[in-house]
């Protein structure tokens, strides 16, 4: 059988059982498309119990069919859904994530989006028979997205080409996030800080690095607007 990637961790608390999901590492190193075992044992375990569970997400993302059906199950659960994000939910991780009632990130967590990637082998028919399958396996990725935030497709699918990476505050603004863990618990205001929205892409980045590495000279110029207009195409 595949190895376990998940952790259920159950509580009594005042006679009522609550249960807690833990997701630590990558969500599957080991495809689950095709598989029958482990999707059908994750389901039993989900369904071992009742009422609403939190689920702790610190992950670097992972097979994507293993995610999609975790976010399926997790959103047909009876009970309510608390995600709470631990250091980092990224890639597929990200998408489990949608599947909380509610949504909350440490006030130190990252989330990160991506266009999803594969390994092909073949001649060009091939190559192109695999961009059209991750074509559409980012329509759906972009599914789980907008259902969340309300976001335009147009805006998460921008979001995604560039490789995006949020901290709480800017999560929860485009609406992948719905809190901050711990916010309003300190007691002294002297110690509150405001946390600023932060979001930046791996193609902004690329852009900033070869204004820099490459030379301000007249014949570097076209090969800087050459690189610079494949990123723009790259993006979008």
């Amino acid at each position: 059988m595949k190895r376990k990637f998940w952790n259920w961790i159950k509580n009594d608390a005042g006679g009522e059982e609550e249960r807690t999901l833990v997701l630590n590492g990558e969500i599957s190193d080991e495809t689950w498309y095709g598989d029958e075992v482990t999707p059908a044992l994750f389901a039993k375990e989900l369904n071992a119990g009742s009422g609403n569970i939190t689920v702790w997400i610190n992950s670097p993302g992972g097979d994507v069919f293993a995610a999609a059906q975790i976010y399926n199950m997790l959103m047909e659960y009876k009970g309510d859904v608390t995600v709470k994000v631990d250091a980092l939910a990224a890639s597929a991780a990200s998408v489990i994530a949608m599947a909380g009632t509610t949504v909350l990130m440490s006030p130190l967590a990252m989330m990160m989006i991506h266009n999803p990637i594969t390994v092909a082998i073949g001649d060009s028919k091939e190559m192109q028979k695999a961009g059209e399958m991750l074509d559409e396996v980012k329509e759906g990725i972009m599914n789980a997205y907008e259902i969340k935030t309300g976001m335009d497709r147009k805006k998460i699918s921008h979001l995604m080409d560039a490789e995006s990476w949020f901290n709480a505050k800017k999560a929860v603004e485009l609406g992948f996030a719905d809190g901050i863990l711990h916010e309003g618990e300190s007691t002294d205001e002297s110690e509150d800080v405001a946390m600023e929205g932060m979001m930046f892409s791996r193609t902004a980045v690329t852009n900033s690095l070869l204004t820099k590495l490459i030379p301000r000279k007249p014949e570097a110029k076209v090969l800087i607007e050459q690189l610079e207009k494949r990123l723009q195409l790259l993006s979008h």
